[in-house]
């Protein structure tokens, strides 16, 4: 059995498990296209390093999906479009249309590339329904880091503020602190209840901690 490890190799993987009909050259090119948004310089939190985390999890938490193969094609396409100065959810309503017609090109049945794109929009509250699994796992594995080490969360908390470098101090600590604010207002940061019993109390320290900071 050949053990898949290159980005390539998993994003190939897992459009052949979504119902992809393209060739592998073009599923690799869609691949490579990909990595080439996600290295773009404007990015230091959103990064290459940013999405092989998010693919590490669903990776680690995939029997508790129905469907993982979408869950890690939403996870290659929730930050496809990434401008820190777009307003609102533009990047994540961007990234959604993106993923659905790029899928549809390399031949993912039309329903299962909607709902890719579903699964990207949910990426710009973390919000999900009740009994929505793929959903919870996608938007579970994205807040991964916020349940980091405090060194970690420092360098994470650090790249976002480097993103956002075109905004002033106080603005950014004012639209942070309601990001912040808004993600302890959930039910749970995590969803799925492994997740949760492992992650929650960090993250949940690790935001607390941080508003006090921005404060």
């Amino acid at each position: 059995m050949t053990t898949v490890t290159s980005l390539p190799d998993q994003f190939r993987a897992a459009a052949r498990g979504a119902g992809a009909t393209a060739d592998d050259a073009d599923l690799d090119s869609a691949a490579n296209y990909l990595l080439t948004r996600w290295a773009e310089p404007q990015r230091h939190y959103h990064d290459v390093t940013h999405l092989s985390s998010v693919l590490e999890v669903v990776d680690r938490f995939a029997g508790l999906a129905p469907h993982p193969d979408r869950v890690r094609l939403a996870a290659w396409m929730h930050d496809a479009v990434y401008d820190p100065k777009a307003l609102g959810d533009a990047n994540e309503r961007d990234s959604a249309e993106f993923a659905q017609g790029l899928l549809v090109t390399l031949g993912v049945p039309d329903e299962v590339a909607a709902e890719v794109a579903r699964l990207v929009g949910l990426t710009a509250g973390h919000a999900t329904e009740e009994n929505d699994p793929d959903g919870e796992l996608l938007c579970d594995a994205d807040l991964a880091i916020l349940a980091a080490d405090e060194e970690r969360y420092a360098g994470y908390a650090a790249a976002i503020r480097r993103e956002y470098a075109h905004v002033p101090d106080g603005d950014f600590r004012a639209g942070r602190s309601r990001v912040l604010t808004e993600l302890l207002k959930l039910p749970s940061i995590y969803r799925l209840a492994p997740i949760r019993e492992q992650w929650e109390s960090r993250a949940q320290a690790n935001l607390k901690a941080e508003l006090e900071q921005l404060a």
